[in-house]
């Protein structure tokens, strides 16, 4: 059955409301991908809303249509404080149709990796601001069996999903506790109690520059790994068996080729300040487009300038000047001001001296959780082939 007829596609606002009637507001930096959740909204008046903004209710699915939100799985049930909210317009509404299909079941469904891949094979629009056209959605195959068993699939899929949020969990707190030491050491960057020299990132970088966009090169199953949004987690990991390759020309070899302790940053979309560290042990590979990559000099060491750069208070400057534009977007010169507190270098060694235990643990979550991923991904494939 296609998924419009198991569910109405950007339905819009039933029934009537008043000017002062309140209702919950979500922006794209609301909805978690790893979760596949949404926060409870922001209370708006519906006079304030009414015009410009994807209306929808709690319970329905919201799918994120642009790019690099959709490729980033940006897909989420709507839990809200108010029956009815408003968004963002880059948001697709799916409602399942009562008595046909189960919206946690049509969640899951939706969440898959082929799923994914296939939307964005099918996005339209011009490079920066592509997105996910409706009849995508409303021309898939969705398998629909009894209500009763769609529940049941779902229910063992939640439970799959619990494991791998507690494991999410587990990174959370690592990540809580190399930034406890990071405070304990150094101070927060933004407000520098300890009176560290306090340049700005510009000043420590050997090296700043945008990674290349690849226009019309396919992808090949040899070549050069080629970053991109979707291959880091938000906790800062690379998934490089996931990468596209691309033959690459020796001089864009030279030119873009990553180096250890390099740190590549997210520049735009929902993703915006998202920071990944490329370590020795890592295969060549070449950051695209989306991101900028950084290269220290001596005086600064690459996992002291990644706690920066990850502090909540950096965070904070990053997230408000990104969202000047209409498309969140933190361009070179923006980041060349963010503050970047310089303690003696025999500071910054013993921090990464202090936190390598806190990164074999973070290793061994990490391999976990990937088990977990590959157990999901099995799971959903079996539940969508009628063999779960």
């Amino acid at each position: 059955m296609r998924l419009s007829e198991a569910a109405e596609l950007n339905p819009g606002l039933a029934g009537t409301l008043r000017p002062d009637d309140s209702v919950s507001f979500l922006s794209m930096a609301a909805v978690t991908a790893e979760t596949a959740s949404t926060s409870p909204g922001e209370d708006r008046r519906y006079s304030q809303v009414r015009t410009g903004y994807t209306p929808f209710l709690d319970g329905d699915l919201l799918v994120a249509k642009i790019t690099p939100c959709f490729e980033n799985g940006k897909i989420a049930q709507a839990t809200l404080k108010h029956p009815v909210g408003f968004g963002s317009t880059e948001f697709h509404v799916v409602r399942s149709r009562p008595g046909r299909a189960d919206a946690r079941y049509l969640l899951h469904f939706l969440r898959q990796d082929r799923i994914r891949r296939e939307g964005e094979s099918t996005m339209t629009g011009s490079a920066g601001q592509r997105r996910v056209p409706e009849r995508f959605l409303a021309d898939l195959d969705v398998p629909l069996p009894l209500l009763s068993e769609q529940r049941r699939i779902a229910e063992v899929l939640d439970r799959a999903e619990a494991l791998r949020a507690k494991r999410r969990a587990a990174l959370a707190q690592l990540d809580t506790l190399t930034q406890s030491i990071f405070l304990d050491m150094f101070g927060d960057p933004v407000a520098n109690p300890r009176r560290w020299p306090d340049p700005t990132l510009g000043g420590a970088l050997h090296f700043i520059g945008y990674g290349p966009r690849f226009y019309d090169e396919p992808y090949s199953t040899e070549g050069t790994r080629i970053v991109r949004i979707t291959d880091l987690s938000e906790d800062g990991v690379l998934d490089f068996s996931a990468m596209p390759r691309m033959e690459v020309s020796g001089a864009d070899k030279e030119k873009h080729l990553l180096h250890p302790g390099d740190l590549i940053f997210a520049r735009t979309g929902a993703t915006v300040g998202k920071v990944a560290l490329i370590r020795s042990n890592d295969p060549p590979c070449i950051a695209g487009a989306y991101f900028i990559t950084l290269r220290f000099k001596e005086t600064l060491e690459p996992l002291y300038a990644r706690a920066v750069l990850t502090a909540p208070s950096v965070r904070a400057i990053v997230a408000r000047r990104s969202r000047q534009a209409a498309q969140p977007n933190f361009s070179g010169p923006a980041l060349r001001q963010l503050p970047m507190p310089l303690p003696p270098t025999r500071y910054q060694r013993e921090f990464v001296s202090r936190i390598a235990g806190v990164e074999t643990l973070r290793a061994a979550h990490r391999a976990s959780l990937t088990q977990f991923d590959a157990l999901f991904a099995s799971l959903q494939h079996r539940a969508f082939r009628g063999e779960l």
